[in-house]
C-alpha cells in the first residue's frame, strides 16, 4: 500500500484529493492548519498544524516513510483577496515558508515523488490584456511578469522544487491550475472564487432582484471542475513527465456569461449590477496542447455540467435551516 502525504488537505482541492487517493488504495495522511468546514476528511490520519513552522513539518514527515507528497497548501483566495494588494506580504511570506519547509523535508526524509500545485497566475499580465485570449502555453511563463504577488510566489516555488529535483533527485511534478471549482469549496467570506461567489449570489437573490458583478463582466476565464483536476494530477504523477503543465479547461467564458448560466439553473429572473472591484487580467485561457501531447489526455467536461453540480450544492448550503 502506497503512503501519501497531502498538505492542504483541509482545503478544497486537497480534501477532494485525499478522498480520491483513498479510493485508489493509498494510505493517506492529511495536514492543514484547519479541518474542512463542510465535511470530515477522508484521510486515514489528519494532523492540524502550521506548515510555516519547520518543527511541525518535521513531525509529520519523519514517523512514516511516504512514497508521495502532494503540496497544495498555500495562502490564497479569489480576486477579492489576491488583487487588492492588502494581503501581498502575508501571501508571499506564508506560502514561501510552507514550500521551503516541505521541499527540505522531502529531501531529508527521502520522499521520492512530489507534486506541487502551481497556478495560471504565474503567466505574464502583458499577454492577458484581451478578452479573446487564445490560450496560455507553458512556455509563455518567461520573460516573467505575473499580475499579482501570489503569481510571483508560485513562480518562485516552481523554481524551488525543480532546484531540489536537479540537486537531490526528487521526482517533482508541477501543474499550473486554471480556476478549479466544485462542491465543498469556500463560497463565502471573501476568499471564494468567481464560480462559487456567483452561485452564492444567485442562490440568495430574491426573484426579480439583481446580483453584483465586478467590472463590466466581459473579462474572460476558463474554469475546471474538480473531478477533472484530480484526474490530471494522478495522470501526471503516474507519468514520466515533470511539467510544468496546465491543468485547466479551454472553454472560455465571460463572467457575465457565467452569471447568466447560473441564473438559468435557478429559474429566477435576475439582472446584473456592475460595480467597481478587483478584476485581475482581462482574459485567461488554458492551452492544453502540452498535456495532451505528454499524457494523452485533456479535460473534456463541458462547463455547464460542473457548474450545475456546484450551484446545487451551494444552493443547499445557503438554505440550510
Amino acid at each position: 500500500m502506497k503512503k501519501a502525504l497531502v498538505c492542504g488537505a483541509g482545503g478544497f482541492i486537497g480534501g477532494h484529493l485525499a478522498k480520491r487517493l483513498k479510493e485508489a488504495g493509498y494510505w493517506v495522511r492529511g495536514v492543514d492548519i484547519k479541518e474542512n468546514e463542510y465535511r470530515k476528511s477522508f484521510a486515514d490520519d489528519f494532523r492540524i498544524g502550521d506548515l510555516r513552522e519547520p518543527q511541525f513539518c518535521q513531525e509529520i514527515c519523519q514517523d512514516i516513510r511516504f512514497d508521495e507528497l502532494y503540496q497544495l497548501a498555500a495562502d490564497m483566495g479569489g480576486a477579492g483577496y489576491i488583487f487588492t494588494g492588502e494581503h501581498d506580504a502575508v501571501v508571499m511570506h506564508n506560502s514561501a515558508m510552507i514550500n521551503l519547509n516541505m521541499a527540505e523535508q522531502a529531501r531529508l526524509t527521502g520522499i521520492g515523488k512530489l507534486f506541487y500545485s502551481s497556478s495560471a497566475c504565474i503567466y505574464p499580465e502583458r499577454i492577458q490584456m484581451e478578452v479573446n485570449n487564445s490560450g496560455l502555453k507553458e512556455s509563455d511563463a518567461y520573460p516573467a511578469g505575473p499580475d499579482s504577488e501570489y503569481g510571483w510566489e508560485k513562480l518562485f516555488s516552481e523554481r524551488l522544487y525543480f532546484s531540489y529535483m536537479r540537486n537531490y533527485g526528487i521526482d517533482v511534478k508541477i501543474a499550473r491550475f486554471h480556476n478549479i471549482f466544485g462542491p465543498y469549496g469556500t463560497w463565502r467570506g471573501g476568499k471564494e472564487k468567481a464560480p462559487a461567489a456567483i452561485c452564492r449570489k444567485v442562490a440568495e437573490a430574491p426573484e426579480n432582484g439583481s446580483i453584483e458583478i465586478w467590472g463590466d463582466g466581459e473579462q474572460t476565464r476558463t474554469f475546471l471542475y474538480i473531478d477533472e483536476c484530480l484526474e490530471g494530477i494522478l495522470r501526471l504523477m503516474q507519468s514520466d513527465f515533470s511539467g510544468p503543465v496546465n491543468i485547466g479547461s479551454d472553454e472560455l467564458i465571460s463572467i457575465n456569461g457565467l452569471a447568466r448560466m447560473v441564473i438559468g439553473f435557478s429559474g429566477k429572473t435576475l439582472t446584473l449590477n456592475h460595480i467597481a472591484g478587483p478584476l485581475g487580467v482581462r482574459g485567461r485561457c488554458s492551452d492544453n496542447s502540452l498535456i495532451y501531447n505528454k499524457l494523452g489526455w485533456r479535460p473534456a467536461w463541458p462547463l455547464v455540467r460542473g457548474m450545475k453540480e456546484t450551484y446545487n450544492w451551494i444552493y443547499n448550503e445557503t438554505h440550510r435551516p
